[in-house]
């Protein structure tokens, strides 16, 4: 059985979506209903629909003076959010370490295969690959899985998702090799399963840290959205 096309609803919520997080639509930029409705054959009332629907998801914001726009780069939240993610991702990590059992391994081993062969971008070699950010979102869940604290996984969750913007921005943005970004992982991995716990936080710790302070040398040299 074929699966139903796709609504045009559906179609205009994929392509702002990527085109957010893609930052072909610029971080503080005025989204126009009219534009878009336009461009897409669809009513103000649809784009309305899909632009409440991003700002849900903090990816727009909705003002009643302003109208929708691309959410802000904020230096200062991208300094506040980075600050909790390291230090709630690097407790549980290392909790994991000391509580994990053979299921927590295996599940690291299994995502990290996984994420180790998904490309990062499409053949084109300028599209990302909507299907790594997944993966990798997988293996960092894998990877604090053994803490034994749910509480601790849901807010360690929470702040990564809010930080996927900003990492996508990074991307996108900012003239940063990314360093070898496929050997951090393996080495997380193994550190983990090896159960050196300082170098596993050490290195979850640059890993969680440099993306965001390249996108803030970023925002501060163009400025960029809110400095702060």
């Amino acid at each position: 059985m074929r699966p139903a096309p796709a609504t045009r609803t559906e179609v205009l919520y994929d392509v702002l979506r990527s085109e957010v997080l893609n930052g072909k639509l610029a971080p503080g930029e005025k989204l126009r209903l009219v534009e878009f409705g336009d461009r897409f054959g669809v009513s103000q009332t649809v784009v309305r629909e899909v632009l409440t629907r991003l700002a849900e998801q903090g990816l727009v914001v909705a003002t009643r003076q302003r109208g929708f726009r691309v959410r802000e780069l904020s230096v200062e939240d991208i300094s506040n959010l980075t600050e909790a993610r390291v230090q709630i991702e690097t407790v549980a990590l290392r909790l994991a370490i000391e509580r994990g059992d053979v299921h927590w391994e295996t599940g690291i081993l299994s995502t990290h295969h996984i994420l180790d062969r998904t490309p990062t971008t499409l053949p084109d070699g300028e599209t990302v690959n909507e299907e790594w950010p997944e993966h990798h979102r997988e293996f960092h869940r894998a990877l604090i899985a053994g803490c034994g604290n749910p509480r601790l996984e849901g807010i360690a969750q929470s702040l990564r998702a809010s930080a996927e913007l900003y990492r996508r921005w990074y991307w996108v943005l900012t003239d940063d090799d990314h360093g070898d970004i496929v050997a951090e992982h393996r080495q997380l991995k193994e550190l983990a399963l090896a159960r050196d716990a300082d170098a596993a936080v050490a290195l979850l710790t640059e890993h969680i840290e440099r993306p965001p302070r390249q996108l803030i040398a970023y925002a501060r040299e163009h400025g960029v959205g809110e400095l702060g």
